[in-house]
């Protein structure tokens, strides 16, 4: 009998507004979901590579990367690499990246390369991932938009600061510009808020403001502004193996239980 391979949830983790907790996040929720059995692969698509020191892989043994998958010199495949992490994987990335839109512009499906990789991934019987998270660049470039139109569903960390529903309108009219034009299914996961100070009015404020323009799609568990989840990437390892119990990694935990609950009730409808 012939089985299906199943294929993982992909989120990519996204905003358009630099410094608001992208990689923070994609690197403690995907350790998260690790820790509560759930296999997982982050691909590191910012040419930062932020991702990749974030989770202890040295520049020097990125030997293939998220640039070799998208430029066809490596499968999806190839690319990952284990992290000391059990049941975490990253697809690495390097300053390479900054250059590979400037190769893909002219490639007809140049949108849909990384998609085509993780389906070639999926149909070959290798995946044994239950969840992709793709960190993004700061900015709209093709690198954003291959990881969106891989992506099943988008989930937006929004620092809770002034100008956070200005990025945020920002970034609803993207995902809008490409579920119109390349991947209908794209949806809007959750937004996660982040660098929540409870002694700031404003933070406050803004998590009110949030929460009554996007409703339900704002998670319940916030992301506390803690120096320990900022000291850990120096050290090569995400806040939940540099300090389980302070209070940013608790925050990480909860927050990967909420995204399971919210995932099953998808499941469910």
């Amino acid at each position: 009998m012939i089985t299906t391979p199943k294929k993982p949830r992909v989120l990519v983790v996204a905003n358009q507004k630099g410094g608001v907790g992208k990689t923070t996040t994609a690197i403690n929720l995907g350790t998260a979901l690790a820790a509560i059995g759930e296999s997982t692969l982050v691909i590191d698509i910012d040419p930062q590579g932020n991702a990749s020191t974030g989770l202890g892989i040295p520049r020097a043994s990125r030997k293939l990367t998220t640039y070799d998958v998208l430029t066809g010199t490596a499968s999806l495949g190839e690319a990952i690499v284990p992290t000391r992490i059990p049941k975490l994987s990253i697809v690495p990335a390097t300053v390479d990246l900054s250059g590979a839109e400037l190769e893909l512009i002219d490639l007809p499906r140049r949108n849909f390369i990384l998609k085509d990789a993780l389906e070639e991934y999926s149909a070959h019987g290798e995946n044994a991932f239950s969840y992709v998270l793709i960190d993004c660049p700061p900015s709209l470039t093709l690198l954003t938009i291959n990881a969106m139109t891989a992506a099943d569903a988008v989930m937006v960390p929004l620092q809770c600061e002034f100008f956070a529903l200005e990025g945020l309108s920002q970034l609803l009219k993207t995902i809008e510009l490409v579920r119109a034009n390349i991947n209908p299914g794209l949806e809007i996961q959750g937004i996660v808020l982040t660098m929540f100070d409870k002694r700031n009015k404003l933070s406050d404020q803004v998590a009110a403001d949030v929460r009554q323009n996007m409703g339900e799609k704002v998670y319940s568990t916030v992301i506390p502004r803690n120096v320990r989840i900022s000291e850990a990437p120096s050290h090569g390892v995400p806040a939940l193996v540099y300090d389980l119990r302070c209070p940013g990694s608790q925050a990480y935990i909860k927050l990967a239980g909420e995204l399971i609950q919210r995932e099953k009730i998808r499941v469910a409808a």
